[in-house]
């Protein structure tokens, strides 16, 4: 992959505001932390835009303040991490005052998710086959010849072990090794990062109580294979500002004997509901691209509309279908 069109587009920005999803993960935190950094340290002015609040259990990330939901409309460019889908900028894209910008500005998209891109705008998409953005970014910066300093190194690895669950995933490859290890050499310190995050990680002894009654409201579909969650609204209030119940118990579904797809769901009073997919097959975008989400192929996301009983019968039927498709080898058929 060539930079110089992207390397074009810094050059004659004096202003960059660089964009996150409304579903913030390690990854795009880590990317957009990270590409502040280089950028500031080629004299650019850089603001981080997210619609939300960053996640409790991410701001072990150096720098996750920076993250704000204020929008720079005085830039003169927009850098988009981490997604190339409508979908997942959609809170970005209701404000008419944001997307009259993005239809007015230069704009990148970096995003390692190999899928179409719908965005209706006119941009510049940097898109690899990559385990993480967090792997883009240090290859621009390498390509780039920009300095990668120690803070940019720790995000970058940080970001990389996020998306790949610790180097676990099926996507890690020799080069995921080769990249950590240089980013360890710019000063990134894997046992400082893996500290953090699980001092950020420990649990109350009430959070504890309600991973307990999560585990016990644990639904079993076909044959055990499939293991979902809801969480209303009602404990998203409750407990979310403590941690996040997504990630409190999908692990633990993982881990249940015969479990190859875990998800939770959750609920809102607007009629909106979220699903967070983990998968032990490579099934997990093509469940969350059937309501219009995406992610990778063992960990994806959507956000819907509707009755959750209606969202829970086609989650059924299209993961019953991912399963079969998977051991007999044929394509999806949506």
């Amino acid at each position: 992959m060539k930079y110089s069109n992207f390397k074009d587009a810094i050059n004659k920005a004096e202003r960059i505001v660089i964009i996150q999803a409304e579903n913030p993960d390690g990854d795009s935190l880590g990317a957009a932390l990270a590409l502040e950094d280089l950028l500031t340290e080629q004299g650019k002015q850089v603001r981080i835009y997210c619609p939300v609040d960053i996640p409790k259990y991410l701001r072990y990330f150096r720098g996750w303040e920076r993250s704000e939901d204020i929008f720079d409309y005085h830039a003169d460019l927009a850098i988009v991490v981490d997604t190339a889908s409508q979908t997942l900028l959609s809170k970005t894209l209701n404000d008419q005052v944001i997307k009259n910008f993005l239809f007015t500005h230069p704009v990148v998209v970096i995003d390692h998710h190999l899928t179409e891109t719908d965005l209706p705008f006119d941009h510049l998409l940097i898109s690899e086959d990559a385990v993480a953005t967090c792997e883009i970014i240090f290859k621009i910066a390498i390509t780039l010849k920009w300095r990668v300093s120690p803070s940019v190194a720790r995000n970058l690895l940080a970001g990389i072990s996020s998306d790949t669950l610790g180097f676990t995933t099926d996507s890690v490859k020799s080069l995921t090794f080769q990249i950590a290890s240089k980013l360890i050499e710019f000063g990134a310190i894997p046992s400082e990062i893996n500290n953090a995050r699980r001092d950020l990680s420990k649990m109350t002894p009430e959070i504890l109580a309600y991973k307990a009654k999560l585990i016990e409201k644990t639904e079993y579909h076909l044959d055990g294979r499939l293991a979902v969650v809801h969480v209303t609204f009602e404990e998203i209030q409750k407990y979310s500002d403590q941690y996040n119940p997504g990630i409190l118990i999908l692990d633990e579904l993982r881990m249940v004997s015969g479990v190859n797809t875990a998800i939770v769901f959750k609920t809102y009073p607007d009629g909106k509901i979220t699903g967070k997919i983990r998968t032990e097959s490579p099934i997990a975008e093509e469940i969350a691209g059937f309501f219009g989400g995406g992610g990778h192929p063992f960990a994806a996301g959507f956000r819907t509309y509707g009755e959750l009983s209606n969202v829970l019968a086609d989650t059924l039927s299209v993961t019953e279908g991912a399963l079969e498709r998977v051991e007999t080898g044929v394509g999806p058929d949506y």
